[in-house]
């Protein structure tokens, strides 16, 4: 088990159940069966020092958490494919 930083951008025009559900998936995954989440930190919504996406603004959350290496792996290419996060930052402690 590792120790892992997750920061999420999200598109905040999405609804607040699509978002929670978005997050919940993504953070099942990196966590897993063994893993647990130590740190749920929703910072909300803020604006971006420069457009992305065409976006002028984002939903901010990070995480951290115990995780499997290989349960990083997976979730970083699911994390690339995802359209709703603008950016992404997944660090090992």
């Amino acid at each position: 088990m590792n120790s892992y930083y997750l920061t999420l951008v999200i598109k905040p025009d999405l609804e607040e159940k699509d978002r929670k559900d978005l997050l919940d998936s993504l953070v099942k995954k990196l966590v897993g069966e063994d893993g647990k989440v130590e740190k749920e930190d929703l910072w909300g919504a803020r604006s971006l020092a420069y457009p992305i996406k065409r976006q002028t603004s984002g939903y901010y959350a990070h995480y951290e958490v115990q995780a499997d290496p290989k349960n990083a792996k997976i979730l970083d290419k699911s994390l690339k494919m995802e359209e709703d996060i603008l950016r992404y930052l997944l660090v090992r402690k």
